[in-house]
């Protein structure tokens, strides 16, 4: 049934209050003391010195969080099955790796933004083109793919129309986002437990239902089910001859490709670092721990509802055409199909859940959106001396503007069409190898120079447009006994996680080489501070850290 029942809509606006109220409270507890907060930039943007561990963990999940992962990587878990965990899992590790080594040196260097580190490790021209670049980036690809695929999840669990499901979860963003950064930081923390409750709801009752067609019971049963039925959807690692070895090949989750795309994510990213960059380093750390443990959890919310949404569709439970979208099987359609068998009420909770992790999702880009022009562009290009309060109001204008350009464009892109997940990492893939080879060796090698930096980033993606359109004119089948090129309708390509790798060696090669070059020529550079002292955690950072390695290691060593 494709609506929503009275008690699911009691369930969903009560809800919608709470946070809603919760986030009035902060806003008002922020600003009520001292009315001249309200025009702190800091304090809007970073809410610098507010946010708890347990609030930054908890905002870093739900603005990562969305329908990113509910509707398309259970999608992509219907179509491949576990492998595709391999993004929440390694990210995991991803993230002991950011806190040890890159929050240390933004914290130490008082980087509030991407390209304000830019700026101050090679030079303004570098700074400005990329705060250009991120702002098209976060607005064309991020924005849009977040509204639009929560909108497709919205409207098809509730009956709604399409347009007025996405102005609607726009239009809550919003509202969230004119707070700034402490309201939604802490209302993330409301987000995060209504996204797990209901996530875990609807696996439960995904994983029951497989158990109940076979006439068993329990959860226990239902998973063991899973794995007779469908022993090819639980491995992590993928062989050359499946079919989605394409978006996941093989080896390259853990020696390749995978790695630039987490790194890049976590730990060059004005949305992701924002949480942490206004905190001290303990609480910085200790949030980015608590989401990592976090991370692991998110494959048993959104990727096992997709595998046992695909053996309920091998069984043919679901009525014909629910997982149809153009004359052939849309597996994006997994998530949706599966809400809409949920008992009144729960399906409310789930409705709820989905909807947390979208408006968190899209207020926390919003907001980097706002602050990245803000900060790195009206301040420094069109009003330097621009009042505290001056830069709130604009911030909050980029809010308002930025949603009603993704509102509107979102629906000319085909997002739907080419698979949600496999859109945002594929076109992301293109930036990403160019972005991270200009950070990691701006922050730990102080001869990369600015020209360096622009190589990197103009010539990786350059790279990366070749490489995509390269299978058209010559035939790369010679690179198919290494593993890294696979048929797609009688044409060798190139995974993209693949060509992400070649573009990062061409970048940090390229890179050495200019930066060498200059230094020859006495072209000077500006190292960041790097106090190797701080790369030393605590020892429960430390012992959580080891922990969460040692359940990834177990988990690739069981299921590979």
């Amino acid at each position: 049934m494709h609506q929503l029942a009275r008690l699911d809509y009691i369930v969903f606006f009560v809800y919608f209050i709470i946070v809603a109220g919760y986030g009035l409270w902060v806003y008002r507890r922020k600003t009520g003391h001292d009315g001249s907060l309200e025009g702190d930039s800091k304090d809007y943007f970073l809410a610098e010195g507010s946010l708890t561990w347990w609030a930054i963990g908890s905002s870093l999940i739900a603005s990562n969080i969305s329908a990113e992962q509910f509707v398309a990587m259970a999608g992509s878990g219907f179509k491949m099955g576990l492998a595709i965990a391999a993004y929440e899992w390694m990210a995991a590790v991803t993230l002991v790796i950011v806190a040890v080594f890159f929050i240390p040196v933004y914290l130490k260097n008082r980087i509030f933004t991407m390209p304000q580190f830019l700026h101050q490790r090679y030079n303004g021209t570098v700074a400005m083109i990329m705060a250009v670049f991120w702002l098209l980036l976060y607005v064309i690809v991020n924005l849009t793919s977040i509204l639009y695929l929560g909108a497709i999840a919205a409207s098809s669990v509730s009956g709604l129309n399409l347009n007025f499901c996405m102005y609607g979860l726009a239009i809550c963003a919003v509202i969230i986002t004119l707070g700034g950064m402490k309201v939604i930081g802490f209302t993330d923390v409301i987000q995060v437990f209504f996204l797990i409750l209901g996530g875990l709801a609807t696996t439960y009752l995904a994983i029951n239902l497989v158990s109940e067609h076979y006439g068993q019971t329990g959860i226990l049963n239902g998973l063991h089910l899973m794995y007779s039925q469908a022993t090819d959807h639980f491995h992590l690692i993928l062989k050359r001859d499946n079919p989605s070895y394409i978006d996941l090949p093989g080896m390259t989750v853990l020696l390749g490709g995978l790695w630039i795309v987490n790194l890049n994510y976590w730990g060059c990213n004005q949305y992701i670092t924002q949480r942490a960059l206004g905190a001290d380093l303990p609480t910085a750390r200790g949030g980015i721990l608590f989401a990592a443990f976090l991370k692991l959890m998110m494959p048993i919310i959104v990727v096992l509802p997709g595998i046992a949404a695909y053996i309920l569709y091998k069984q043919d439970v679901f009525g014909a055409g629910e997982f149809m979208q153009g004359g052939e099987v849309n597996p994006d359609r997994a998530y949706p199909v599966l809400l809409n068998i949920l008992p009144v009420g729960l399906k409310g909770l789930s409705f709820a859940a989905l909807t947390a992790a979208v408006v968190a999702s899209l207020a926390g880009k919003a907001n980097s959106i706002a602050t990245i022009f803000t900060l790195d562009i009206y301040k420094k290009a069109i009003n330097p001396q621009a009042s505290e309060k001056t830069l709130v109001n604009t911030g909050k204008i980029a809010v308002i503007v930025a949603m009603i350009l993704g509102a509107l464009i979102a629906p000319h892109l085909g997002i739907d069409k080419k698979g949600g997940f496999t859109y945002i990492q594929e076109y992301t893939g293109f930036v990403s190898p160019g972005i991270f080879a200009m950070f990691i060796l701006g922050f730990f090698w102080k001869k990369a120079t600015s020209t360096a930096a622009m190589f990197a980033t103009i010539g990786g993606f350059l790279l990366s447009v070749v490489f995509k359109f390269l299978p058209g004119f010559v035939d790369l089948s010679f690179l198919a006994p290494l593993g890294f090129a696979v048929p797609v309708n009688g044409v060798y390509e190139i995974p993209f996680l693949d060509r992400m790798g070649f573009v990062f060696i061409f970048c940090i090669v390229g890179m050495v080489i200019i930066s060498l070059l200059e230094a020859k020529r006495g072209t000077r550079t500006g190292g960041l501070e790097v106090d190797t002292s701080l790369f030393r955690p605590n020892p429960t950072f430390t012992a959580g850290a080891l922990l969460i390695i040692g359940i990834v290691v177990a988990l690739y060593a069981t299921l590979w």
